[in-house]
């Protein structure tokens, strides 16, 4: 169980977040909804340990990944080095079936900027599952991508979430996302930002 209480976040004298409570079980997925600016990537990382200056009590797992908007791949790795970089205990066979998982098996030894962005965001998703997280926190993985690329990005986490069970926060601007993928939908609202019921 992931347990959230954010009681105030502040940037300098501003309170950006305020009283943002809820709990997350294994398995469920909630949709983090939301205008530009209100605060859900500020959440995101206090979620996930990045940040720690805030006021409350957050209880997370310690296995963690994140799918950034970005795909931050490091560019002089090849595909299956970006996975084994990052969990370094995989072997080889194993990051070969990561890739696979999304469609890159012929795409290893390739190094990211010889990647469209659409398959540049399947390895980042690739990357995100290759070592099976107890929580899963994407902000805004499909963002910028052309109506087939975001479904299949869709479809393929779909799959992904299924076959591993993690307990996932995402951040989207798409209702129609957040219907397809969560579990749950919570909205941020307000200045300072909390959960509009």
């Amino acid at each position: 169980m992931i347990s959230v209480d954010v009681r105030a976040k502040h940037y300098g004298p501003v309170q950006v977040l305020k009283d943002i409570r809820f709990d997350l079980a294994a398995g469920e997925t909630i949709a983090l909804l939301g205008p530009s600016g209100i605060g859900k990537s500020t959440l995101l990382r206090l979620i996930a340990g990045i940040d720690p200056k805030f006021e409350g009590r957050i209880v997370r797992p310690d296995k963690i990944a994140i799918v950034f908007q970005e795909p931050t791949l490091l560019s002089w790795r090849s595909s299956i080095d970006n996975i084994r970089l990052v969990h370094p205990h995989l072997t080889k066979q194993a990051a070969c079936a990561a890739l696979e998982d999304v469609g890159l098996s012929d795409k290893a030894d390739l190094f990211p900027g010889q990647l469209s962005l659409g398959q540049q965001r399947r390895l980042s998703l690739a990357r995100g599952f290759a070592g099976e997280p107890d929580l899963l926190i994407m902000d805004e993985p499909f963002v910028s991508l052309d109506a087939k690329a975001a479904d299949e990005m869709l479809s393929l986490t779909e799959s992904l979430i299924a076959k591993t069970h993690p307990a996932t926060i995402f951040v989207t601007h798409s209702a129609s996302e957040a219907k397809r993928l969560a579990t749950r939908i919570l909205t941020l609202g307000g200045h300072p930002a909390t959960l509009v019921t």
